[in-house]
């Protein structure tokens, strides 16, 4: 996979519980840096198997840097951790360059709903504000304390048509939805991010509203469903890496990307649930048994990309163009 060498140029607290930081990238000598349409994301590779996606929050309009906001969760798999412990101003990073499954959809007219992290629609709402597009944005936090990027709405061109609820004053999505996604306008999309039970509210409501699927649009940071990874009847296969021809064993309850890093083979990793499309690799015998959510069935049928984070074999053997 592709990737670009970038300079941490400043870091910035945001919000103001301590928890929370923006980091300014820019590109290190010697390379550019990509540009990136609303919706975008990087994949930040923190260490050896240890990659995360982090949304892109500046204008698409905005030249020459990077900005991405990091949470750290202590409870989290460890890349927000490493990030807060280890990055600092003048450090280097290895990321992709944009990529986006959360694309600003062509409508007439766009209503944008985060729930709890606003992230991955701020470029969004960056996009229709500069050519003076018709859009709102509602933004759903538990409390002020807890929404790192309030004041860059509140100061934001956009500002007049952002709505802000905290449901620690009785302002949460299953209180009530603000008409704008309930009303099913034609040529109108409805782009919702954030926790998957705030999501499957605002896109029921919505549907029951009269909005058709088409207009609805969301980006998931877990599964619909968790990837299970042991099934009753599951047995052991081999997966063998083509480049040295060595085969390492995948037990039942694992996934293949579990058994390539527990003998240490490093391979790229980021959501490890089957969800953001960063871990296809290319699958040259045997039959994958295809666990994610990004692949289509045409894909699918044709075996030659398997998504290792969370994937197995249906055959005892799987060759891996790795």
């Amino acid at each position: 996979m592709k990737t670009l060498d970038v300079i941490v140029h400043a870091i910035s607290p945001a919000g103001t519980t301590g928890t929370s930081r923006s980091y300014e990238l820019r590109a290190a000598a010697g390379s550019t840096l990509s540009s990136f349409e609303a919706g975008a994301h990087n994949d930040v590779h923190l260490g050896p198997s240890l990659v995360r996606r982090y949304s892109l929050c500046n204008s698409p309009q905005d030249k020459g840097r990077y900005l991405i906001r990091v949470r750290r969760d202590d409870a989290g798999r460890g890349g927000s951790r490493a990030l807060h412990r280890d990055l600092t101003v003048g450090g280097r990073l290895r990321i992709s360059p944009p990529r986006n499954h959360f694309p600003l959809v062509a409508a007439e007219r766009h209503v944008l709903v985060a729930g709890g992290i606003v992230t991955p629609l701020l470029s969004t709402a960056e996009a229709p504000a500069a050519r003076g597009a018709s859009f709102v944005l509602h933004h759903y936090t538990s409390g002020a304390a807890g929404a790192p990027l309030l004041e860059r709405l509140r100061t934001s061109a956009f500002a007049e048509r952002t709505g802000i609820h905290h449901s620690d004053q009785g302002d949460s999505v299953r209180a009530g939805l603000p008409a704008e996604p309930l009303v099913p306008e034609a040529d109108t999309a409805v782009h919702v991010c954030g926790p998957d039970g705030s999501m499957t509210h605002v896109v029921t409501e919505a549907t029951a509203a009269g909005r058709q699927p088409g207009q609805l649009h969301t980006e998931r940071f877990a599964p619909a469903a968790p990837p299970a990874a042991g099934d009753e009847g599951a047995t052991e296969f081999t997966v063998r890496i083509a480049r040295t021809g060595i085969g390492y064993p995948v037990p039942a309850d694992c996934t293949i990307a579990d058994g390539l890093t527990a003998p240490g083979v490093e391979v790229e990793l980021s959501c490890e649930q089957g969800i953001c499309d960063a871990c296809p690799t290319p699958g040259l015998d045997g039959e994958p048994d295809h666990r994610d959510e990004v692949q289509t069935p045409d894909e699918r049928a044709a075996g030659d990309r398997i998504t290792i984070c969370c994937s197995r074999a249906r055959t005892p053997e799987l060759l891996l163009g790795l």
